[in-house]
């Protein structure tokens, strides 16, 4: 399919760091979630060239890198602090090195170590110049398992609520209680984006999306099932006890920003913007996750969806993306990209 020469701003990138404990943490995450490895794997032969690269030949003029969170989730508290600094301060020398075409959202510590996280929030955004941050949908696993709406993050929130903090919200590699149905079907397929409408819902419902209003939060893979499932949440979730009306709940999962990562495709385009406005909607790649075929043929997809409303293509793949990120018309990157 035809890529058209439309610059774009890619929110969804990840950062793939291949030494060390990072390494050793992405195989592992891969071999847990069933990811099928044909050839090289991303996770272990990725250099800031190859994404480099890989931007170059879809015409990506910015990509804002991230790691998703949790990774470090079995490591003692303070081997997760330092990871954390480890992955901020490697993503910032990327920045440095090719200041007008990266940036990152920071990387947490949280395993329900709130204080950490915010002591990194502190210095990623204020030191570092991070474009905001990263979070998982959950943290913890089983009965011990925190989503975002849970009242042990709240101090967390208000602080990124103080900052009015851009935040991307990435789905996490949680099984589901039965094995996968087959091997093309692994967890990142069939999981992970419900995961990411299940946090969104958690948000909303819980009351955080509302009580914290100034966090603008972007949504991996177009919010994942969000944009079919927040009908059900609206109309179940009252006759369950959720004081919010079915408005008022719709009204809020409307608030989200959402990114186009393996999403897309012509439907999945089409309810998206019945559900939100397109200056609500950005691009995102997923690289290096996947290849750099498979990104361009959703990339492809998006292209052909608004091929007749060239002003609606600008502004999904970089005029919503220089709203959210002021700094992409401002040529000077050391200074800090939150307050």
């Amino acid at each position: 399919m035809t890529i058209t020469n439309t610059s774009r701003v890619d929110f969804h990138h990840h950062l793939f760091p291949t030494v060390g404990r990072a390494g050793a943490l992405l195989e592992s995450m891969m071999a847990r979630s069933a990811w099928p490895a044909k050839g090289p794997s991303p996770f272990t032969a990725w250099t800031p060239q190859a994404s480099l690269d890989f931007m170059d030949g879809l015409d990506v003029a910015t990509a804002v890198l991230s790691l998703p969170n949790d990774l470090e989730f079995d490591l003692p508290a303070a081997d997760r602090r330092s990871f954390a600094r480890d992955v901020n301060e490697l993503a910032r020398g990327i920045v440095d090195a090719h200041p007008s075409r990266f940036g990152f959202f920071a990387h947490l510590p949280t395993r329900l170590d709130v204080d950490s996280a915010m002591e990194e929030v502190r210095y990623a955004c204020d030191e570092l110049g991070a474009d905001g941050v990263i979070l998982a949908s959950v943290y913890g696993r089983g009965e011990s398992a925190h989503s975002l709406g849970d009242p042990l993050f709240e101090p967390l929130w208000a602080e990124l609520d103080r900052r009015k903090a851009l935040v991307f919200v990435h789905g996490e590699q949680t099984p589901g209680s039965n094995r996968v149905p087959n091997s093309f079907l692994p967890i990142p397929v069939s999981e992970v984006p419900n995961e990411t409408y299940k946090a969104a819902a958690d948000l909303v419902t819980s009351g955080r999306k509302r009580q914290f209003a100034n966090v603008r939060i972007i949504l991996s893979h177009s919010g994942g099932s969000t944009p079919v499932l927040a009908a059900r949440v609206a109309g179940l979730a009252p006759y369950a006890g959720c004081e919010m009306t079915a408005q008022e709940i719709i009204d809020d999962f409307r608030t989200f920003y959402y990114e186009t990562a393996l999403s897309g495709f012509e439907a999945n385009l089409a309810g998206l913007e019945r559900f939100v406005p397109t200056t609500q909607i950005l691009f995102g790649t997923d690289f290096p996750a996947v290849t750099p075929d498979i990104a361009g043929w959703y990339a492809g997809n998006v292209d052909s969806y608004f091929a007749e409303r060239p002003d609606d293509l600008g502004r999904v793949m970089y005029d919503n993306a220089a709203a959210l990120l002021p700094r992409l018309g401002d040529p000077t990157p050391s200074s800090p990209r939150l307050g």
